[in-house]
């Protein structure tokens, strides 16, 4: 199946660049006017630059709850999520409340194969049967209607922490703290769920401090900077927009990391990803990191991810790491299987822009639940269209899972649906580029025609025009080692903060096909330098081409490093025969 065309389009540069002090080489203060830098207070990535906690709604009843449950011991239990935000923030909390006395604290993490997303009933039930006297919930909660009512006719008080949107109902919680709820004025709407979480502990702290709680309790003050590499990966992980609050989160994640001071179920990621933690990058928590950890998440459960970034021990990380990582050989082969299946269906589709559907919607009987999320992505990645994924769940129900392209908003538009359609939709929620939901089996056309209805009126041709946005020419000088260590530096790049991508037409002196779907190319710029270039998965039907020697390239700079010896090398993004 042929890919559909993809443009090259440089950002637009405000009409006057920004004063930014302290960066010094004019291409990089061009970089950060592209992507909204104004002042460079903005670009601050000390931790002291933190947006106050005070500022989220909610937070001194939460801080309260927590504080009486203290003083009492009472039995804590956090219920999480089953995706490395979850994870890591199920974690952070475990981790923070030990360090400030509580003894009793378990979690709980729902099985997505039995229990579904977030604080449902039956989650209610096994925490209150566990003898919870507050539940808090982490990465979830905010549409828990059902399950903090049960809890709440039990008698236990529920604290509920979470980052997504709100529905027209909210939970009858004890409190909530969320960026996202109304009234709330935290200027950054884009906390990811382990972000909540941290703040909540600085909040914690600082109500204790106050109390002279400490120094009573014979406790040393925990120093929360040791939770921030699990902050920091949850973060990435989720990919919410980096703005600059979350670049100081993971800024200051990776600099712990880098200088050895990381907990030993993260070095254990890293180990087993073939990385090395003193040169980790944003990307590397995405692409290396999150993955294996999401694989319990999705084939397996949870609790064996959260086991590995709480171990103590770097020996039994280990051991957790590995069980993972073959969970995510796992996943890839199930994922691979699956992409075929669905390249077969989408391959009856034309590609002109006039018979593809604005949003494609999947489902084949024995796709695996745990994995349709990626394979929405993929495939939204592949067609730039809205995706979704059914797969079969329980008792005649199919779980979806849908990501979005810039522009359409896919909570709203499910949420759209649902209003229109009563009870098409059993329950749903989610973000603005990835939601999930479930309807009922009998029912799958009725809902891709409403599907197809609602997604008609938001998205316009350009919207699904895929466009690879640049940074313009590279100059000359900037071929260099010097320059990417510079563009590397001045990250954290990531959601909505993209790394820098650059175009220009280069001679194409050789290339070759690795493992059959990288091509390694050997190029020369217009001034005659030489410089190696990769593209990953590229089309092995129409390259090697001995006939294409001139081309475009859409690329980011790329650090190699073999043997110990560094070289520069482009990772192109986009290519074109002249």
């Amino acid at each position: 199946m042929s890919a559909i065309n993809r443009f090259i389009q440089r950002r637009v540069l405000p009409g006057v660049l920004p004063s930014l002090p302290g960066v010094s080489h004019p291409l990089l203060q061009r970089l950060y006017a592209s992507r909204g830098v104004t002042h460079a207070a903005e670009l601050e990535r000390g931790a002291a630059n933190l947006i106050p906690f005070s500022l989220l709604k909610g937070m001194p009843a939460a801080v309260e709850l927590l504080i009486q449950a203290l003083h009492q011991q009472q039995q804590l239990v956090i219920v999480g999520d089953f995706d490395a935000d979850g994870a890591t923030s199920t974690a952070v909390l475990l981790s923070g409340l030990s360090a400030f006395g509580f003894k009793r604290v378990e979690y709980l993490v729902p099985n997505r194969f039995e229990y579904g997303y977030g604080l449902t009933p039956e989650m209610a039930e096994l925490a209150v049967a566990q003898g919870a006297e507050l539940i808090i919930t982490v990465d979830n909660g905010i549409s828990a209607i059902d399950g903090v009512a049960l809890a709440k006719k039990a008698g236990v008080k529920v604290l509920v922490t979470d980052h997504h949107l709100a529905g027209s109902e909210l939970p009858k919680a004890d409190a909530i703290v969320n960026p996202n709820q109304p009234g709330c004025g935290f200027p950054s709407k884009a906390l990811a769920g382990v972000g909540v979480a941290f703040y909540l502990l600085l909040a914690l702290r600082a109500a204790l401090r106050e109390q002279d709680y400490f120094n009573t309790a014979g406790i040393a003050v925990p120093n929360l900077a040791d939770l921030l590499d699990l902050v920091a990966l949850g973060t990435v992980a989720d990919v919410v927009p980096l703005d600059s609050n979350n670049r100081i989160l993971v800024h200051q994640g990776l600099m712990r990391i880098r200088s050895g001071k990381c907990r030993p179920g993260i070095q254990a990621l890293i180990d087993v990803a073939n990385r090395n933690a003193a040169k980790l990058s944003a990307s590397d928590f995405g692409f290396s990191l999150a993955p294996r950890l999401n694989a319990a998440g999705r084939l397996d459960d949870m609790s064996l991810g959260i086991s590995c970034l709480l171990a103590k021990d770097l020996g039994l990380a280990r051991q957790y790491a590995a069980e993972l990582d073959s969970l995510n050989v796992e996943r890839r082969a199930i994922e691979q299987s699956m992409q075929t299946e669905a390249q077969a269906f989408l391959s009856q589709l034309s590609f002109d822009g006039n018979t593809l559907p604005e949003c494609l919607c999947l489902y084949r009987h024995d796709w695996h639940q745990g994995v349709i999320g990626i394979l929405a992505g993929r495939i939204k990645e592949q067609c730039h269209r809205p995706t979704i994924v059914f797969a079969q769940g329980d008792e005649g129900e199919l779980k979806g899972s849908a990501r979005s392209i810039n522009g359409l908003h896919i909570r709203d538009l499910l949420e759209e649906i649902s209003t229109q359609y009563p009870g098409l939709i059993k329950k749903f929620g989610g973000h603005a580029m990835a939601a999930g939901l479930t309807i009922s089996a009998d029912r799958l056309d009725t809902f891709k025609l409403a599907l197809s209805l609602t997604a008609k009126k938001h998205l316009t041709p350009e919207q699904l025009t895929a466009v690879i946005y640049t940074d313009g020419e590279l100059p000359s000088e900037c071929f260099d080692l010097g320059f990417a260590q510079l563009l590397q530096n001045a990250g954290p790049w990531g959601q909505a903060f993209p790394e820098p991508v650059f175009d220009g037409e280069f001679s194409l002196i050789n290339q070759k096909m690795l493992s059959d779907k990288h091509l390694k190319m050997m190029l020369q710029t217009s001034d005659g330098k030489l410089v190696d270039a990769i593209w990953f998965n590229a089309d092995n039907k129409a390259w090697p081409n001995v006939n294409v020697q001139k081309v475009q390239l859409a690329y980011q700079l790329d650090i190699n490093e073999y043997r110990d010896k560094q070289s520069l090398q482009l990772i192109v993004r986009h290519m074109m025969a002249l």
